[in-house]
């Protein structure tokens, strides 16, 4: 447009002037006309007309200014870009420069040259090449944009899934009765439901941060604060896995007794990542237990007293028994062992009832406390017809209270032979390796089932067979011996089959208090 400054004499050329007035033309066009209403692709006249408006203002300013030519390439441009079909859109790359360049031509027809023709010619041969690289850029970028689209939609729909199962799962999450937290390496909270927030709330703090400071977190005498690293979640990302780990969480009346356990998350290369740590509300629990041993332990009170007292006068008139009538002497001895056995009774509840169950280890001769509780059962085993074989090496050391364990094997022992009503045998053996010492007792009694066998270290259990038998007992002579087992740092279990007699076997610590799990 600037090209009649430079040449005034363009102007008064018809065609160069017809030229700029359709370039208006065009201009104004685009601006005001509204092609999205018109008909499919309307506006692809634009760029067919620019290339009458560029022949006008070329063939018009010849020889002037022949480069003009050169403004064809923006409708082709236009035109292979439009998306329009390929074979029209090449046909007007050629055909729309060709025409531009022909007019001019036509003055020296008669006498063109190869290089005219070569101009007419390679021209429209380089619009061509420009409108195929166009289009073969368009039709990737077309592809791309399809495959980007494509994508996009996935990922809306990923999003979309993602989020409704995130829903679910904070669903799921918060209708459990149990707090769940999943936190990183680092301690930030991946996961966590409201019960867990609720404990959180409980101890005054995010216990989730080593080193935070005070925090209501308690150990289970509920009035000694936990250090940082005994807490669960510390615990938890140090890497530890445990289960039943008891603390109280607050303090005054809504202090609450909760369970924890953990599992840390590892990743495929053995790195940990994080951990999940799921808490249980049991001061309901804690707290009926409680009662349950305060109950027990009230009644064994109450009841030792006056059993005491009649065991007490029953032996003061038993002294003068030659003086008594045989038969009221003979009721006497049924009122002593029956009130003895009585107060046994009594002090198995207590000792079941005992949460405070010392136990006072040191290095001890297993072989002798089996020699001993051998000696104490020989008279109650030849009464019931059974026998007695050992297999205990001598001296057999091990990290034992040889009081408690000597009331073990009694108890083991006693067992044995009141459950062999019909005459057997009894063998104690044991073995002994560097950590443990395991000593077994075996009889060939009435045995019991697998499932009353898993049972049998249950306070109040009593195996079927036993009740059918007759056989009297309360249920708490084996328990009271997993107690004493346990304290030591030990574990006893029992293997038994119906007809097939029983087996129990507790292992115990041989040097020392056993290693730490």
């Amino acid at each position: 447009m600037i090209t009649p400054f430079a040449w005034p004499a363009l102007l008064q050329r018809p065609l160069y002037g017809a030229g700029l007035v359709l370039h208006g033309v065009l201009f104004v066009a685009c601006l005001l006309v509204p092609w999205e209403r018109l008909p499919h692709r309307a506006y692809l006249l634009v760029p067919v007309l620019d290339f009458a408006a560029i022949g006008l203002l070329r063939n018009g300013a010849a020889p002037l200014l022949p480069g003009l030519a050169v403004l064809a390439v923006f409708p082709v441009i236009w035109i292979s870009a439009s998306g329009m079909l390929s074979r029209s859109s090449l046909a007007l790359s050629f055909l729309g420069p060709f025409f531009v360049m022909v007019p001019s031509s036509m003055d020296h027809l008669a006498a063109m040259t190869s290089s005219d023709l070569t101009t007419v010619v390679l021209f429209p041969v380089m619009m061509l090449a420009v409108s195929l690289a166009i289009r073969f850029a368009s039709v990737n970028l077309r592809l791309q944009q399809r495959e980007l689209a494509e994508k996009d939609r996935e990922l809306r729909e990923l999003l979309a899934a993602s989020t409704d199962r995130e829903k679910l799962l904070e669903t799921v999450l918060d209708a459990t009765d149990v707090g769940i937290a999943a936190v990183d390496s680092s301690g930030h909270f991946l996961v966590s439901n409201s019960r867990q927030r609720n404990f959180r709330r409980a101890t005054g703090a995010d216990e989730a941060v080593p080193g935070q400071g005070h925090q209501l977190i308690y150990g289970q005498d509920r009035h000694t604060l936990l250090p940082p690293d005994r807490r669960p979640i510390s615990r938890a990302m140090a890497g530890e896995s445990f289960a039943d780990y008891l603390v109280w969480a607050g303090e005054g009346p809504e202090q609450r007794a909760v369970s924890t356990a953990a599992r840390p998350l590892v990743s495929d290369d053995g790195r940990l990542t994080g951990a999940v740590v799921v808490y249980t509300d049991v001061t309901g629990w804690v707290e009926s237990v409680a009662a349950n041993h305060e109950l027990v332990s009230n009644v064994s009170h109450e009841f030792k007293n006056p059993l005491n007292s009649i065991i007490g006068n029953v032996d003061l008139v038993l002294d003068d028994v030659d003086m008594l009538p045989p038969h009221l002497a003979q009721r006497l001895q049924v009122v002593q062992r029956n009130a003895e056995r009585l107060l046994d009774l009594v002090a198995d509840l207590t000792a079941s009832a005992s949460t405070t169950l010392n136990v006072h280890p040191k290095r001890t001769d297993l072989a002798s406390l089996v020699e001993t509780s051998l000696s104490s059962a020989q008279a109650s085993a030849q009464r019931s017809h059974v026998e007695i074989a050992t297999d205990v090496p001598s001296p057999l050391w091990a990290y034992a209270d040889p009081l408690r364990i000597g009331q073990v094997l009694d108890n083991l022992v006693s067992n044995a032979i009141k459950y062999s009503p019909d005459g057997g045998s009894i063998r104690i053996s044991a073995t002994a390796d560097r950590q443990w010492i395991r000593l077994s007792v075996t009889d060939t009694g009435m045995g019991m089932s697998p499932d009353d066998a898993a049972k049998v270290f249950n306070r109040f259990f009593r195996a079927e067979s036993a009740q059918q038998a007759a056989i009297p007992g309360a249920g708490l002579g084996l328990s009271i011996t997993r107690m004493i087992v346990e304290r030591h740092g030990g574990s006893i279990v029992c293997e038994s089959g119906e007809g097939q007699g029983s087996t129990f076997t507790m292992t115990l610590p041989a040097e020392g208090p056993p290693p730490a799990f």
